[in-house]
């Protein structure tokens, strides 16, 4: 399996997963929602390592990369909560996707080849969820102060983009396995101590908890299959192709929720999926 192909899993593992956020966001609240996701994505992982005796030693540089990449995936995660529960998608989904320009240009510094087709394919993929993302917005709804927002989901970018090409590395010269879950398991230990300094609920609420159950699994998959990508050709197209996630999330909910999908959004649909298939040739 390649690592763009990796990538469209997650994504369409993240995309189910948000659209299951859009169900439960406006009654449960958000970071014991998260805390129950990565929870639930750790139980899920620990489960695959059983059956694959994936336990093995690491060596400290792979131990180190992954604690740093939960450290970035943690900050990705709440940036993202946070900017899509601010609002408005115009502005966040476009900022947030454009992490894949981060992470190819990161490849690109060390060494990888990369033609300016493929640039122009990126830049692509990155138009077509920008396209998207614009079309969406409820121009009626009146959202906070746009600044935090950006910043929000100029950290969730970083953040993504940070994880990724820690976590590759990490799989580059260790089983992937072991090294994804010492970054969950970061994420869930730096996210604790905030309930309690914040007085935050952990309790999500019993009708969140089967969501929140199949939100971690698909959290799980997708962030095996994004940085296991690091131990094949071309990782970073994995990021590309995952980026993809918030454009499925509005198909699904075009699909699945009756939500309306304009001309201009099937348009950027089709810019976006042109420059995956061209980078899958």
């Amino acid at each position: 399996m390649t690592a763009l192909s990796l990538g469209l899993i997650a994504a369409l593992c993240w995309g189910i997963h948000d659209v299951t956020i859009r169900k439960i966001s406006q009654t449960a609240p958000l970071m014991a929602t998260l805390l129950g996701v990565l929870l639930t994505g750790a139980v899920f992982q620990i489960g695959v390592m059983l059956v694959t005796d994936g336990f093995t030693a690491l060596p400290p540089q792979a131990v180190y990369l992954s604690i740093a990449a939960g450290v970035a995936f943690l900050i990705a995660s709440t940036s993202l909560y946070g900017a899509f529960h601010r609002g408005p998608v115009r502005i966040v989904a476009p900022v947030i996707g454009s992490y894949p320009i981060l992470s190819v240009g990161w490849a690109a510094l060390g060494g990888a080849t990369v033609t300016p087709f493929q640039w122009l394919a990126v830049f692509a993929v990155v138009a077509g969820i920008a396209i998207v993302s614009v079309f969406s917005d409820d121009t009626e709804t009146q959202y906070p102060p746009k600044l935090p927002t950006i910043l929000l989901s100029i950290a969730a970018a970083f953040g993504f983009f940070s994880t990724f090409a820690l976590g590759h590395e990490a799989a580059r010269i260790a089983d992937d396995l072991p090294s994804i879950l010492i970054t969950r398991v970061t994420s869930i230990l730096l996210l604790l101590p905030v309930f309690p300094i914040l007085s935050l609920p952990f309790w999500p609420g019993r009708s969140a908890v089967p969501f929140i159950a199949v939100m971690g699994i698909l959290d799980g998959i997708a962030l095996l299959c994004v940085l296991s990508a690091g131990s094949l050709p071309s990782p970073q197209y994995a990021a590309v192709s995952s980026s993809v996630f918030g454009m499925i999330t509005v198909i699904l909910a075009w699909a699945l929720l009756r939500e309306r999908l304009t001309s201009a959004q099937w348009i950027g649909c089709a810019v976006a999926f042109s420059g995956i298939g061209y980078l899958a040739l």
